[in-house]
């Protein structure tokens, strides 16, 4: 692409720049850019890379703690474990390429968020993601599913790091739009943590990694942008990823960084070249000139702009001490991988790029990074919705049903169903060091930390229904849900990562849903603790002005300072005693029980008023049910969620092979009692003996805990509720999946 191409208003659009921000770029360079300088601020100004209807509201969240190594602002956050170590991490979203081209855009996103792991000097030793389906009824639905999980599984199996966990929806308000959020986490010596910052001037510039070529052009910029009935045009701007390449590159850094020879080190992901070498410039203070004709590229004839805007995946930007040159060349030559000098620092703060002699590129670097437009958009608060009151019509005897039906639909609904046909897929054990693998119903995933007696409890959670129906409260509670998952293990919860799924913020209703949900978390993370160290952004996700439900997925990790008191779902034995901890009010609203069995809500739009989020007693029976497990009180411990007492009754029940018997002792109805879905709540199998200390306890310290059932038997039993045979429920839970994809 030559750069005497003149640009015009149409070629202005094309690249996703307003015409207020095509003016400001002339102002701000004194000129009219060439179409190369034009496709750098395109991808820059992006919305996925400026973050510019966002950033200012991401300032509001709490990102600071006495175990946070690394906030906001790098590569991806970086936690104290102790001992030395240190725990990175981060969960990105991959969104628009994974509905186009589902098992590329799933698998790539696997590759990048590692990448933004061991870009930092952590080796990866465990994956999560977060998937959101269309309803099943939808003709791409099942295409979707089984694209992305072959896409997750193939690359992460051929890497060699176990994906651990996860969660999976199916709702309509992502039929034109599904949602792939990836997590990774790593373990790095604390010492050894490397930054982004290229500093230092005259210092040479390395590419490594695969060489590049011309898919994932302009990626970013089709990120920034919603859907229309065209978007199947996009699959060209869908990258390409090669697992087996990534494993090399992952040894291949790590080896070079056991030395000291990198400044900086930065992958390159999003808008590739061009975001890798602004990004730590910017952050060192710098400029950077690079002779493009060293970039190593397997198409023939790539222009600078297709060179500076290609997304192909496997490759690393680095800056390096000088007299380090050949130490790289012998490693990066060793795994077989592309390595070349492409460029210096410099200290005129410029990026200057050459290219058969001639210099393509001459713009300041400020204006591309921190001097980013940063809109404040116009916002509009969402409207409150009323709680849902009990009635005797909401029980299902009175509707002429039964609590058996009931049961046997929430079990079988796409929402609660076993997820086996998905995580089966995934090998979960691979470096042996997985303890427990929150995919087969247990509340986080727990990863030891090799060759040690402490352990990662690792979590991904959001409730979309909640956040639709009130962005603060479901703001809140995608955090509180996590911190609670990894107190079901013993686990210190200590920081998140995050993933905010949102429309278009140019509409003031999209946008009022993210502040609002910005303002729930943050509220969330000072309660508990539990700052923000890392995340994404992912905005423009609808198709033909229809936005997915609001959704900021949180991705959680805790300590395990001791292996031999943890907990899990699974241990509960003959005889023991179910105690709930927490207060039961019997909320309905925005449940799955009011949306399964009493229809509100079935058509996306919200109805009622979700649970609240009572984080001071959140954090109370968070940290007496942690107590609890370190103290050996506890046979299994299971957090209260989706569906109830009786959901998770139940899947604590196909996890120990045992029935139970629960009993209202509340005052509530039997239906709002078994599958109201109160917050801040654990269920705890407790050996008789323990029963009583373990409620006095909790009394005496001011808490709710009652003792609600025994375990025993093959049945599941409720009084004045169901009655069914264990091995009847467990079948209608297990074959929804499997049934719809090989339907």
């Amino acid at each position: 692409m030559s750069t005497d191409i003149k640009i015009t208003p149409e070629i202005v659009a094309e690249h996703g720049l307003s015409e207020d921000e095509y003016k400001t770029i002339k102002k701000r360079l004194g000129r009219t850019p060439n179409i190369n300088e034009l496709g750098l601020f395109s991808v820059m100004w992006s919305e996925h890379c400026s973050y510019k209807s966002s950033r200012r509201h991401l300032k509001k969240l709490l990102t600071e703690g006495d175990k946070v190594i690394q906030g906001p602002g790098e590569n991806a956050g970086v936690i104290d474990i102790g001992d030395g170590d240190a725990i990175v991490f981060k969960m990105e979203s991959h969104n628009h390429p994974s509905y186009i081209e589902p098992y590329q855009g799933a698998a790539t996103g696997v590759g990048g968020i590692m990448r933004d792991v061991f870009t930092m000097g952590a080796r990866p030793i465990a994956l999560m993601n977060a998937l959101r389906f269309g309803e099943p009824d939808h003709p791409k639905t099942k295409t979707l599913v089984a694209g992305v999980v072959h896409g997750i599984g193939g690359y992460g199996n051929c890497v060699g790091v176990p994906t651990v966990g996860g969660e999976t929806n199916f709702h309509s308000g992502y039929n034109g739009n599904i949602l792939v959020n990836a997590m990774c986490v790593g373990l790095a010596r604390q010492d050894k943590v490397f930054y982004s910052a290229a500093k230092g001037v005259g210092n040479p510039i390395f590419y490594v990694g695969s060489k590049t070529g011309r898919d994932g052009i302009h990626g970013a910029t089709m990120a920034s942008a919603e859907f229309d009935d065209d978007s199947d045009e996009k699959r060209p701007t869908v990258q390409v990823g090669d697992p087996f390449t990534e494993k090399l590159l992952i040894e291949a850094c790590m080896e070079l960084m056991a030395t000291d020879a990198i400044i900086a080190i930065q992958d390159m992901g999003a808008a590739g070249l061009t975001s890798s070498s602004i990004e730590m410039a910017d952050k060192g203070g710098v400029g950077v000139e690079m002779n493009l004709d060293m970039v190593p590229q397997r198409s023939s004839g790539m222009t600078p702009y297709e060179m500076m805007l290609s997304e192909s995946q496997e490759r690393m930007l680095m800056v390096l001490k000088p007299g380090k040159e050949q130490l790289a060349y012998d490693i990066f030559n060793k795994w077989d991988l592309d390595v070349a000098e492409v460029g210096r620092t410099t200290k005129t703060g410029r990026l200057v790029l050459t290219h058969k002699g001639e210099t393509v590129c001459d713009i300041p670097i400020a204006p591309l990074g921190d001097d980013a437009p940063n809109l404040d958009r116009p916002y509009t608060a969402p409207p409150k919705l009323k709680p849902l009151e009990h009635n005797e019509m909401q029980d299902p005897d009175k509707r002429g049903s039964s609590y058996n039906s009931a049961l046997k639909a929430i079990l079988s609904s796409p929402d609660i169903c076993s997820k086996r046909w998905i995580w089966e897929q995934y090998d979960r054990t691979v470096m042996g060091d997985t303890v427990d693998s929150s995919q087969s119903g247990g509340d986080a995933a727990i990863v030891r930390i090799h060759g040690t007696n402490k352990a990662v409890a690792i979590s991904t959670d959001c409730t979309p229904r909640y956040c639709a129906a009130d962005p603060f409260e479901g703001g809140k509670q995608a955090v509180a849900e996590t911190w609670r998952n990894l107190t079901c293990t013993g686990a210190v919860p200590i920081a998140i990562t995050d993933c905010l799924n949102f429309g278009n913020p140019e509409r003031p209703e999209i946008m009022g849903q993210f502040v609002y949900a910005i303002e729930g978390m943050d509220e969330a993370c000072r309660a508990l603790d539990y700052p923000v160290v890392s995340g994404n952004v992912s905005l423009y996700n609808e198709t033909n002005g229809v936005a997915i439900p609001p959704t900021p997925a949180i991705g959680g990790v805790g300590l395990i300072s001791d292996l031999n008191k943890f907990q899990t779902i699974e241990g509960a034995k003959e005889g023991d005693s179910l105690i709930l901890i927490g207060n039961t009010q019997g909320w309905l609203g925005a449940s799955l029980y009011a949306r399964i069995i009493l229809g509100f809500g079935k058509d996306g739009t919200p109805d009622h008023a979700p649970p609240p989020v009572d984080l001071e007693m959140e954090k109370k029976n968070g940290d007496y049910v942690r107590r609890l497990i370190r103290d050996r009180r506890v046979n299994a411990v299971h957090d209260l969620s989706d569906g109830g007492l009786a959901v998770a009754a139940v899947e604590m029940a196909f996890a120990s092979g045992l029935g139970f018997k629960l009993m209202n002792r509340s005052e509530n109805p039997d239906h709002a009692w078994l599958f109201g879905e109160d917050q801040g709540r654990y269920l705890l199998a407790v050996e008789e003996n323990s029963v009583n200390p373990v409620i006095s306890t909790a009394h005496n310290l001011g808490l709710t805990a009652i003792m609600v059932g025994t375990v025993g038997g093959d049945r599941l039993s409720a009084e004045s509720g169901f009655d069914i045979a264990l091995s009847d429920a467990h079948m209608v839970y297990e074959n929804w999946l499997p049934d719809f994809m090989a339907s």
